[in-house]
């Protein structure tokens, strides 16, 4: 378990040094303000290389732990490096502050080799939640983190009438690639744990009609 813990924080490290930790403090690229009970800071449109072309379809939601440090290198990564094609479309923080990085309808490189509903590459049909945890087998979610997202995510399942059994996991989405493709080299995944999947699905039932 340490040597996962380790082997993540040297991955974010490496990705905040390519990026620089200058560009968190380009104030430009973003505007916050209060929404509810938590602040929403939204950021300014991506670049075309941290992008898929074509339209999202908006179908189901692929939760993830960043496994970072902090925000602050997980934003590094997921928004500032242009050479990392990773990123998500919201991060929510520990204290569910929402980092808004891309709209529903940008496809975002996600949830890589995945397949929800008998279909591939959820990136294509899907929206990236990025929680910020070194990792949930060690740093659940917070109860704040999981309110937030729910704020985030009603309106849009409305709008798009995502159905409730579509908010699923990156581990889960992985496990349904590899089952159907058995000779692929893609790694498993270990994000979110299924204990912080149950307690994120029974607050979002409770709040959702």
């Amino acid at each position: 378990m340490k040597k996962r813990i380790i082997i993540t924080s040297i991955v974010c490290a490496a990705a905040l040094i390519c990026s620089g930790v200058a560009a968190w403090c380009n104030n430009d690229k973003q505007s916050c303000k209060r929404e509810g009970k938590y602040k929403v800071c939204t950021f300014a449109p991506l670049s075309e290389k941290k992008l898929s072309a074509g339209k999202n379809l908006v179908q189901g939601v692929v939760l993830h732990h960043t496994a970072c440090q902090s925000s602050k290198q997980a934003l590094d990564k997921l928004y500032f490096d242009t050479s990392s094609t990773v990123i998500c479309h919201v991060l929510i923080d520990r204290d569910g502050t929402r980092y808004v990085l891309a709209s529903p309808k940008e496809r975002t490189h996600h949830a890589g080799y995945s397949r929800l509903n008998g279909k591939d590459w959820c990136n294509n049909f899907t929206i990236g939640i990025e929680f910020q945890s070194v990792d949930t087998h060690v740093q659940p979610l917070t109860d704040k983190q999981i309110d937030s997202a729910i704020d985030y995510l009603i309106p849009i399942m409305k709008k798009y009438k995502i159905p409730v059994k579509n908010i699923v996991t990156h581990e889960q989405v992985r496990n349904e690639w590899l089952k159907m493709h058995p000779n692929s080299n893609a790694p498993t995944k270990v994000d979110i744990v299924p204990e912080d999947h149950q307690r994120f699905m029974a607050a979002l039932k409770k709040r959702y009609h």
